[in-house]
């Protein structure tokens, strides 16, 4: 089986992540938010094959363009980027060695961590005002 990074999926992340359109949900919680057989058809039938392309890390090439079975490791409920998909395509990319899925997911999923990190520390200076941002990371420890 021959399958590559989708780039086209993989900046699509990073421009969601980079808009705050993540969900920093638990590793395991994929099975529950992945979008559904059903959800993916009338992703399908409402946006067609290159938008719903665009939430796939891997692309198939033995699969004939056009079908659900020429993407592969999704990472998102077709409006969010979720952490947990990008652990799930992390990990599987991993064991079935498509090191290049599994270096991107890894990078997706360190950007939600740091886009986290950020707004908790935004909103542990707001927690303080008037303080400046040295005695804020102080007192919130």
């Amino acid at each position: 089986m021959a399958v590559t990074l989708n780039r086209k999926a993989f900046n699509h992340a990073k421009e969601l992540i980079n808009e705050g359109r993540f969900v920093f949900d638990e590793r395991d919680a994929w099975s529950k938010h992945r979008p559904s057989a059903q959800e993916e058809n009338e992703f399908l039938r409402l946006h067609g094959f290159a938008e719903y392309g665009k939430w796939y890390l891997g692309v198939n090439d033995e699969k004939p363009d056009g079908t659900k079975g020429h993407y592969e490791f999704p990472y998102g409920d077709f409006e969010n980027v979720h952490r947990c998909g990008m652990f799930a395509a992390e990990s599987r990319a991993g064991q079935y060695k498509h090191y290049d899925i599994e270096n991107a997911a890894a990078h997706l999923h360190g950007m939600m961590d740091g886009r986290k990190d950020v707004s908790g520390t935004r909103r542990s200076r707001a927690a303080f005002p008037g303080k400046n941002s040295r005695a804020a990371r102080h007192s919130a420890r």
